[in-house]
């Protein structure tokens, strides 16, 4: 249990020092989401299966390129907390880009309609 709370207290320090970055993104998700939000007959369940696809391919990439970018491998992941570990930010890269995805696909599926 130690390990999980270890974890999480990293990735609350490595979070707290891009907060300015996180801080924007989150504005560019709202101003998105406010955009689509405001589009008359948007098709939200039509732009699901899209968004869906853009989060599970994030996932994936993810998955395979974290620990690269920590000078590491999958080889080196022996113990289950770090394959616990990297799930969990490997899902949290899919969820960021549902997050966006799928009101941009929205908008996306929208502006084709309309040509």
């Amino acid at each position: 249990m130690y390990e999980i709370w270890l974890a999480m207290n990293i990735v609350w320090e490595i979070a707290l020092g891009f907060w300015p970055l996180l801080a924007l993104a989150a504005a560019a998700w709202l101003v998105l989401l406010a955009l689509a939000w405001r589009r008359p007959k948007a098709h939200w369940r039509r732009a699901w299966p899209m968004a869906a696809a853009v989060a599970a391919v994030a996932a994936l990439i993810g998955f395979l390129v974290v620990p690269t970018t920590n000078r590491s491998s999958l080889q080196e992941l022996a113990y289950w907390v770090d394959w616990a570990n990297l799930a969990s930010i490997a899902l949290g890269i899919g969820v960021a880009a549902l997050a966006f995805a799928w009101p941009a696909s929205v908008l996306w599926r929208r502006s084709i309609i309309h040509r």
